[in-house]
């Protein structure tokens, strides 16, 4: 049915305001589980360094009435040490783009600024929980930190069945990358328990289990898993929360959250006493000289991933991831 005649309508009127709302909606995840939680410290160099110690072994402890006391054997600490990474953005806003009415924004500048640095944020939470080999850079090359996967090459387990997958750990100044598993395996409560106790033995006591987003929904299946409830006021019975699992090991509690940012073929058990994020230089802005008609400022943070005794935490390595 047609509208009447001469009757005006928007398909042919000039002059019709936009409705653009001022609003601009963004879904991108911000939540770093790891640089969250991780302890936070001051480096002073582009190698940060740090040692380790172990005791003993226990074991049968006597001796002879009046013998002669004897010095036990010495043993040097071990030094080791991770290179810090440089992350940064840059923005370059016009003069006009600032000056003009901008839907969503008082001012494009300050908004970019905003979003790069949560992009920094995200690229951080990303480095620290991949698997990246360290690296001393050079003129050309950029420094790169080893990342936690890299690190832990005491307590692991691989579930896969392709062949022998291998962490080499730190080794003469440097991480290198550990390998994968040719043909990939589930995700098991056996393989999760094997790790867990691994570092217990080695004297660890790994709270956190980190998690991609498939096999955060399988863990959520084993046996000892603890619901979690929130109390409500008001309400008849606690909420539900499924945002996180409860396990309940033959070690104590763990919690196990997802990832966004790691790799979901490998699941992270982890000490996180025993684990930080060292800064040489924190999140700065930088104004960069103008050349023309337009603000540039660079985003800028160094930092490195610490792990001070990598022994008290450990990996499942090599899982499905559908």
């Amino acid at each position: 049915m047609a509208a009447p005649t001469n009757t005006v309508t928007t398909v042919s009127a000039i002059g019709n305001r936009e409705d653009l709302a001022d609003i601009i909606y963004d879904i991108s995840p911000m939540d770093t589980p790891f640089l969250s939680r991780a302890a936070k410290s001051r480096a002073t160099a582009v190698y940060h360094e740090w040692q380790t110690d172990a005791l003993d072994a226990a074991g049968t402890n006597r001796k002879v009435e009046g013998d002669d006391a004897t010095a036990a054997t010495f043993v040097a600490t071990t030094r080791v040490g991770n290179y810090l990474q440089i992350a940064s953005k840059t923005i370059s806003v016009s003069g006009t783009q600032r000056a003009v009415n901008s839907a969503g924004r008082a001012d494009e500048y300050s908004y970019q600024l905003a979003k790069r640095g949560r992009e920094i944020k995200r690229d951080m939470e990303f480095a620290l929980v991949q698997n990246q080999a360290s690296s001393a850079g050079g003129a050309t090359v950029a420094r790169s930190l080893a990342s936690l996967e890299s690190w832990l090459a005491t307590n692991k387990t691989s579930v896969g069945s392709g062949g022998t997958p291998t962490t080499p750990g730190f080794s003469s100044g440097t991480v290198a990358a550990p390998t994968d598993n040719s043909a990939q395996g589930t995700f098991t409560k056996a393989s999760l328990d094997d790790v867990i106790q691994k570092c217990w033995t080695q004297g660890g006591d790994p709270k956190v289990i980190m998690t991609g987003p498939f096999n955060k929904t399988v863990a959520s299946g084993f046996a000892n898993i603890a619901t979690l409830y929130k109390e409500v006021p008001g309400a008849q019975q606690g909420t539900i929360l499924g945002g996180a699992d409860l396990y309940v090991s033959n070690f104590g509690e763990h919690m196990i959250m997802a990832n966004r940012f790691q790799r979901d073929r490998t699941v992270l058990v982890l000490d996180m006493e025993y684990l930080g994020v060292a800064t040489l230089r924190d999140m700065e802005t930088i104004s960069l000289g103008k050349t023309g008609d337009a603000d540039r400022t660079q985003l800028l943070v160094e930092y490195t991933l610490v792990v001070k005794n990598e022994a008290a935490s450990g990996k499942v390595t090599d899982c499905t991831t559908s």
